[in-house]
Parts: structure tokens; C-alpha cells; sequence
């Protein structure tokens, strides 16, 4: 395992997505959001199919910090119940783990 870690996110708007990523970036608990343009997302919702647009955001953290990146996520996002998935990089480039691994601090 690399030590990195990544969490996918999506938001109703650019704004709420760019919020959320500055108040991790600021506290330090991600050295990365890669905001995506907005995307059509299809789902189950209330027990009917619905669709709507979000804007996707990948989150690079480190393992550490996982758990406290997702719970974090949680209380800043506006959705009531928003989809937040961690999972922990089975492999990252040397490079790109050490510049995670340095930039959040443990």
C-alpha cells in the first residue's frame, strides 16, 4: 500500500464542490481536490429512479487522514445525505505519495 489515500465525492454546484475542498485544503487534511465538470448522475432515491446534474470531486488524502476526511466531508456538505466513499491507493507514483505524505501533516 502506498500511504495515500482518496475519497470520491459529488456536489450539487461548483460553488458548494470548491467550498468543501478549500475548508480541507486549509485545515489541511488533503493536499488535493480535483474538481470535474458537471455530470449527469442517475440513482435511487425515495424508492423511484431519478436523475440530476453534480459536479464529482476526487480527494487525495493520506490513509491517516481518511476517516477524518469523509466525517469532515460529511458535516460540510449541503446535501442531507450525501455519497462519500473513501477507499485506501493500492499503489501510487513514489513522487506522488511522498508529496501527499508531506504536505498533511500526521
Amino acid at each position: 500500500m502506498s500511504g495515500a489515500a482518496l475519497v470520491w465525492c459529488p456536489f450539487p454546484d461548483a460553488e458548494s464542490a470548491r467550498s468543501a475542498a478549500d475548508a480541507l485544503l486549509d485545515a489541511r487534511l488533503i493536499a488535493c481536490a480535483n474538481i470535474l465538470g458537471t455530470m449527469e448522475s442517475r440513482f435511487i432515491w425515495d424508492g423511484a429512479r431519478a436523475a440530476g446534474s453534480e459536479v464529482g470531486v476526487l480527494f487525495k488524502t493520506t490513509a491517516q487522514q481518511l476517516d477524518t476526511v469523509v466525517a469532515q466531508l460529511g458535516a460540510l456538505h449541503p446535501y442531507d445525505t450525501p455519497a462519500i466513499i473513501g477507499w485506501h491507493a493500492d499503489a501510487a507514483h513514489p513522487a506522488t505519495a511522498a508529496w501527499v505524505a508531506t504536505t498533511i501533516p500526521h
